[in-house]
């Protein structure tokens, strides 16, 4: 589709790629953002500054995920776009017109979609197939080569991304869980589900959906795609299945087929520890025998994976003491699977809270022998948490690192564990969880050279 003059909302990292795609093409793109700085430095790059007048002029309007489309409210160019029948669209659509019969796994979930997207990509390298992964992790879409025909996208899709999205078909859809998040864009649980479940409607009659089962809105998604006649791979970490795919202890179990098989064995492989994981390596499985890799090739490369930066990434070790990384743990739910994956945990916690509280913790605390808590939400959590447990309001980083080490490090556990799992987002005292938890790698690491020295 050809489209003389577009505006851009919102110039972060996907919006950026617009622009360098769209003057490349040689189209004429007007510029949105509410920072001053960002917006310069789309000037800079090329687009020319928009003004409220002239949305009724683009052909398109292409808006960045995080740009709030209904709830609280639209952004007020959205509101003009709509008001002059200016068609909304986004990277992820503006890839897809260009796709042509190439195949694109698309992964959604509240909680392991980029650890998945990363598996899939990586299982499918191992197994001899071309594959690029993109979307919410990685490279933006359209910086991506198209390649050959035969190339393979793994796609992260945000809920945001999939509030966008028209056009995009995935041969395979992938929703790992829900759990509630993000209210404060959709409003409402309800309304984020169905930005979840978006995913399915956007896939072709012949597509795929690979669904995990654990929770109770991903259950019934799965029940109704099944009874739409859509073909359903139900994948689970928590129970056997009569049908799909489940983990057992650290066994991966086909039960696709008419008798089920333990077709690989998890045990030892540090980027795959925990349930969560063997969530992610269900999924990561079937999408590869979904397209049509052999169950050799499937599971060739679950050894070699490596873990993604902030996910249960072990990032120092000073003794007998192991720090681990889970930055990305921005809301309770996220943080559970790390607290369940170790027996002595000295966790760091507290940031910028999300609606709903911490109660969704408390059943999962038996490892734990003390909690540091920082930022914003400390006195939140420390009121939530059983006056049995040692708390410290550490307040920094900088403080809690070290007193948390020397904690573990006076216990007399084998393997004691520093870990950060926040529950919160970052934004109160960082720029994001990736700045957060390079902060932790950094105090981690000072911490072991110290211990190595003395």
């Amino acid at each position: 589709m050809t489209r003389r003059r577009i505006g851009i909302l919102g110039m972060a990292r996907s919006g950026m790629a617009v622009l360098r795609d769209a003057l490349a093409r040689g189209q004429d793109c007007l510029v949105y953002d509410d920072n001053d700085a960002t917006l310069r430095a789309a000037v800079d790059a090329g687009g020319s500054r928009g003004t409220p007048n002239d949305v009724g002029s683009l052909d398109a309007l292409v808006v960045s995920p995080g740009v709030p489309l209904y709830f609280p409210a639209p952004h007020p160019v959205i509101t003009t776009a709509r008001e002059h029948g200016v068609p909304l669209t986004s990277d992820i659509d503006l890839f897809a017109e260009r796709l042509g019969d190439r195949t694109v796994v698309g992964i959604t979930g509240t909680n392991g979609k980029s650890t998945t997207t990363a598996l899939v990509q990586h299982l499918l390298k191992a197994g001899g197939r071309d594959a690029v992964l993109g979307g919410n992790i990685g490279k933006p879409v359209l910086d991506l080569d198209l390649g050959g025909p035969e190339r393979v996208f793994v796609l992260e899709l945000s809920s945001y991304q999939l509030d966008l999205a028209e056009r995009i078909a995935p041969a395979i859809g992938v929703l790992l869980n829900i759990t509630p998040d993000h209210l404060d864009r959709h409003g409402t649980f309800a309304a984020y589900i169905a930005a979840k479940r978006r995913l399915f409607s956007l896939q072709p009659e012949s597509g795929i959906a690979v669904v995990g089962v654990d929770d109770g809105p991903c259950s019934t998604i799965a029940d109704e795609l099944e009874a739409a006649g859509r073909r359903v791979i139900r994948i689970s970490a928590a129970r056997a299945l009569e049908r799909g795919v489940y983990a057992r202890g650290s066994e991966l179990v086909d039960a696709m087929g008419a008798v089920p098989r333990s077709i690989a064995d998890l045990a030892g492989i540090a980027s795959l520890e925990g349930r969560h994981n063997r969530q992610n390596a269900a999924a990561a499985y079937a999408v590869l025998r979904a397209l049509d890799v052999p169950e050799a090739d499937a599971v060739r490369g679950f050894a070699g994976f490596t873990s993604l930066p902030h996910r249960m990434a072990t990032v120092a070790r000073a003794g007998r003491v192991r720090f681990v990384d889970d930055s990305k743990a921005t809301n309770p739910e996220a943080a559970i699977p790390s607290l369940s994956s170790f027996a002595d945990i000295f966790w760091i916690a507290g940031g910028k809270p999300k609606p709903g509280g911490f109660a969704a913790l408390l059943p999962h605390l038996a490892a734990v022998r003390g909690a540091w808590l920082i930022g914003e939400a400390a006195a939140e959590i420390a009121a939530t948490l059983p006056t049995t447990l040692p708390v410290d309001h550490a307040r920094t980083l900088e403080r809690a690192v070290p007193a948390a080490y020397a904690a573990a490090r006076a216990s007399t556990a084998a393997e004691p564990v520093v870990l950060l799992a926040p529950a919160c987002a970052s934004f109160d005292q960082f720029a994001d969880y990736e700045v957060r938890g390079d902060t932790f790698a950094a105090l981690a690491r000072d911490l072991a050279d110290r211990e190595v020295a003395a």
